[in-house]
Formats: C-alpha cells, sequence, structure tokens
C-alpha cells in the first residue's frame, strides 16, 4: 500500500461517500476502483483502473431471493477475492447516478455488511469522477491481482424479512420504502408478486436526495427531508424497494448522513411472495373518475 493511503486521515467509519477529486487522490495512491454501472456503458467508456461489477453477481440467482447476499461465505470471499477486494486497501465503487438504480450505494453496502471497512462510493458518480480528470479509454482493462478479503459479516445495516416483521409497529421504526410513487401506491412494474407497501411505511423516492446532476443534496438538506417524514436521527430506520438496491443506496447515504439505517435487502421481492395474511402489503386505492 502506498505512503498516501497509510499516511491519509480519514473517517472510514462514519463516511461512506467521498467527492471526487478525494477519490482521485485515493485512486491515485493504489485504492481498487469497481465500476458498477451497466455492461454497456462499462463497454464503450471504460476507466483505466476500473474492475467492472454488477450487484447480480454477488446476489443470490432464484427468484424470491434475487435481493439478498450470497449466502455462502467461501464462495463470496472467492468471488470478492477474484476482483481484487484486499482487506485494508480502500474501494471506491462508481455508477451512473443519474441514469441508474443506485448500484454504487449497493456495492458499498454490500462490501460494509461483509466486513470491509474502507468501501466508498463517489458523489456524483461516474460524471463527477470524469469531470475530476479521470480519462477515459476504449481498451480492456487488464485483469485484477488477487485480493485477500475475508467475508467477516456484521448485522449493523442489514435486517431480515421475519427480524422486520417481528418490529413492525414499533414506535422508534420508521420504514422507507425508496421505491417510485407508482410502486408505493401498488403498481407491480419489476417482477413483484402483489402490489402496495409494507404496512406504515413512508414514501422516499431514493432520487430525491440528489439534485439532477446526480449530486447528493447536502446533508442539512437531507436531515430536513427526513424530519418531513417523522425521522430523527436516533429513529431506526429500515429501508426496502423492489429487491435491496435502491434501499440499499439509501442506507448508504443515510449512514453516511448520521442516520440509524438498515436495508431490508430481501425488499419487496421476497415479502409479496410469502404469505399474504402474515406479511401483509397496503395499497393506495385510485380515486374514481
Amino acid at each position: 500500500m502506498s505512503n498516501f493511503l497509510c499516511n491519509l486521515v480519514y473517517n472510514w467509519a462514519n463516511n461512506w461517500i467521498v467527492r471526487a477529486d478525494l477519490a482521485k487522490q485515493l485512486l491515485s495512491g493504489g485504492a481498487t476502483l469497481l465500476d458498477a454501472r451497466q455492461p454497456v456503458l462499462k463497454w464503450f467508456c471504460r476507466l483505466p483502473p476500473a474492475i467492472p461489477v454488477t450487484w447480480q453477481e454477488f446476489s443470490q440467482s432464484h427468484f424470491p431471493q434475487k435481493g439478498k447476499i450470497i449466502e455462502n461465505n467461501t464462495l463470496l470471499t472467492q468471488k470478492l477475492q477474484a476482483i481484487g477486494i484486499c482487506q485494508d486497501k480502500p474501494v471506491i465503487v462508481v455508477a451512473d447516478s443519474v441514469k441508474g438504480w443506485g448500484e454504487d450505494g449497493r456495492i458499498v453496502w454490500m462490501l460494509r455488511t461483509l466486513g470491509h471497512e474502507k468501501a466508498v462510493f463517489v458523489d456524483g458518480g461516474y460524471r463527477a469522477l470524469i469531470q475530476a480528470g479521470i480519462n477515459r479509454v476504449k481498451a480492456a482493462n487488464n485483469p485484477p491481482k488477487t485480493g485477500d478479503f475475508v467475508i467477516s459479516r456484521r448485522s449493523n445495516w442489514e435486517i431480515q424479512r421475519d427480524e422486520l416483521k417481528a418490529i413492525l409497529g414499533d414506535e422508534n421504526l420508521v420504514i422507507i420504502d425508496a421505491r417510485e410513487r407508482r410502486e408505493y401506491a401498488g403498481k407491480t412494474p419489476y417482477g413483484e408478486k402483489r402490489g402496495g407497501h409494507i404496512p406504515g411505511a413512508v414514501h422516499l423516492y431514493y432520487k430525491e436526495l440528489m439534485d439532477k446532476q446526480g449530486q447528493l443534496l447536502g446533508r442539512g438538506e437531507i436531515v430536513a427531508i427526513l424530519q418531513q417524514k417523522g425521522v430523527s436521527l436516533s429513529t431506526q430506520i429500515v429501508s426496502y424497494c423492489s429487491g435491496g438496491i435502491r434501499s440499499a443506496w439509501l442506507t448508504s447515504v443515510l449512514t453516511n448522513v448520521g442516520f440509524n439505517a438498515k436495508n431490508y435487502a430481501g425488499s419487496m421481492w421476497e415479502w409479496s411472495a410469502s404469505p399474504a395474511d402474515s406479511y401483509p402489503l397496503s395499497v393506495i386505492l385510485s380515486r374514481a373518475a
């Protein structure tokens, strides 16, 4: 590891997001860069040091568990080592903040949940990193060197279906539905077995926390938006979406701001496929014309 990375004073524990200029410095010092954009975008506009990844390759393959991280630690460790993830080396994740689905936040949330303490994503995503001076190339990247990261799972930022069910109605719990308004109301455009939202959940589409350029709103603005939803910094937050991608991004952002946030990765794919009498959903009925 370079002297820059060894000497950098950065609060990795509390900060899951970095500005593009700091990301550039970290990369010049040897940090690992993961490009989580859609595959077609990565093919045409590569970032020279980047390793292409998708959230799907680290998640379970069969519906309705597709949003959940692979359970086999040995297999998952092998996958992460194969893309060059090291125990003590920072990992910078980049995605398309404007057109994407929060893939960068999902990868960072996953790495943190699996025990990596220096995983962050770039505020503003790919565009911000290019503006900071990272050049694009069309040639293929060199294969990464095998990493030495070993999984050590943590429950700080993750919750399972039945854990969530057991605390429904808790006065210190706020459940956030990070999907589009139409999904919250009852539409099922992404494969949910049933429509609606988890009872008591408030709606906060995850992109409401960024501007049109994909840059995050200021901390004060984010705190104010959450306060309007009845959320304080001491409130336990559980976020969900369709498959735990958008909600993982939201969990990463809220954790970075200082909230007590967890992601329900099973999300609506799992909840809506479970028995309706035990895992109910609320639907907003449209008004008659």
